[in-house]
């Protein structure tokens, strides 16, 4: 290579080399006797442009990104901005409620209900705001980092180790019994309506189903539901009228138990028709290693008679619940969402608030600030003329720049906007 004078790399756009060329091509080359140029290309899919996120408030909150999609809107995440807090806005469309069978009933129904419930273990309603004009509702509720449907889809063998499932389950059934002594009866508990927030804390959701039992009412019958079928008991596989709500609760736990633990479900089908056929039948098995308490407890749950089936209270005392498992490897966390890198899950309204606070350009800021400068200065002094350039307005000139230094300062405190909590 004596004799040959390296060329630093060049990037040429497509029309200044070969208009064959339909991405910017990264050209590498020698300066040579065959003077032939090295061309490696960059497919424009390996392009990543970055979006300028621009902020949005509603109300008090500034939105994030996207958590979640379901049928009735999405779920955004979002700042508080007077107490800092880190929440979840469930935006619902109205016109998409009104497509829906029972729609709005559900919605208005679980509202009322969150409304009157506070409880470690069930999701917080924190605030309510509607836009009649765009015709959307948006409900405050606490974060949660995900669902535990979404955990055991992650993980190897689609199923918690013990000691995970023990410590959901535990929860569950804390949070159960308070949404019993309310009168409450949930119809719809899977690992898809179990959150987990950012503490590991599992958060009933998605009450949209829930039947509240009449104060006055002689025990918890219902006569409806509208859970997901493979979590629905036998009397609702068979099509019974009437059927007690809080039983119905301990079999879809028993279910969801049986999920976490064996990462099958006790009853399948190719669809809803064989689904409701076998578990009308009420037969099923436990897979082989799973150990006698745990085995006794599904048993109990999934009794095919309702008034068989274990109480809440007797789960509480049951030896499985109550006893310390040991920690074992193949703890199953969070997959980063998709389009983020972090493991953790991170706010997501961090460049929400660099577009509300750092919106200007620091030349578009100094425009900004000449303007207010020199109507201030003009205002101020009614007498006195613009500044011009010389060594007599020099101490003006530095009394400005540190005035400018000073308003730069100001207006990029990350939370100026913000009251503290």
């Amino acid at each position: 290579m004596a004799g040959h004078e390296m060329v630093h790399n060049a990037m040429y756009a497509p029309h200044e080399y070969d208009a064959g060329i339909s991405s910017v091509d990264q050209i590498s080359f020698l300066n040579g006797e065959d003077d032939i140029p090295r061309i490696t290309r960059i497919d424009s899919a390996e392009v990543v442009y970055r979006a300028h996120r621009r902020a949005k408030l509603v109300g008090k909150y500034l939105m994030g990104d996207i958590l979640g999609e379901g049928s009735y809107g999405k779920v955004k995440e979002a700042l508080d901005t007077e107490t800092l807090q880190r929440r979840a806005i469930k935006i619902i469309k109205r016109r998409k409620l009104r497509k829906i069978n029972n729609g709005e009933q559900n919605v208005k129904r679980e509202i009322q209900l969150l409304k009157r419930l506070k409880h470690r273990h069930i999701i917080d309603l924190s605030d309510l705001l509607e836009n009649e004009e765009k015709q959307k509702m948006y409900m405050i509720m606490e974060y949660c980092v995900g669902e535990l449907q979404e955990l055991l889809e992650a993980a190897p063998d689609k199923r918690f180790p013990i000691f995970q499932a023990h410590r959901y389950f535990r929860q569950l059934v804390e949070g159960l019994e308070y949404l019993h002594s309310q009168g409450i009866v949930h119809k719809d508990i899977k690992p898809g309506n179990l959150l987990l927030s950012t503490e590991e804390i599992l958060k009933i959701t998605d009450l949209g189903v829930a039947e509240a039992i009449d104060a006055f009412a002689r025990d918890d019958t219902c006569h409806t539901s509208q859970g997901t079928p493979a979590f629905q008991p036998p009397e609702i596989a068979n099509g019974l009228e009437s059927f007690s709500g809080f039983k119905v609760d301990i079999w879809s736990s028993g279910v969801t138990l049986y999920n976490m633990t064996t990462g099958v479900y006790p009853f399948e089908g190719d669809n809803i028709f064989k689904l409701f056929e076998n578990i009308g039948k009420g037969q099923y098995q436990i897979p082989d290693g799973v150990e006698d308490n745990l085995k006794d407890l599904l048993t109990g749950m999934l009794q095919y008679e309702a008034a068989n089936r274990i109480a809440l209270e007797d789960i509480k005392k049951h030896d499985w619940v109550r006893r310390k498992h040991p920690v074992t490897p193949g703890f199953v966390a969070f997959k980063p969402i998709q389009g983020h890198e972090d493991m953790l899950r991170g706010f997501t309204v961090i460049p929400y608030l660099e577009d509300l606070h750092f919106h200007n350009s620091e030349e578009e800021e100094d425009e900004d600030y000449e303007d207010h400068y020199y109507s201030n200065m003009i205002n101020t002094h009614p007498h006195a003329e613009p500044a011009v350039a010389g060594a007599q307005n020099s101490n003006n000139c530095e009394s400005h720049e540190a005035e400018k230094k000073k308003k730069r300062k100001t207006k990029s405190g990350l939370l100026s906007s913000c009251h503290p909590s």
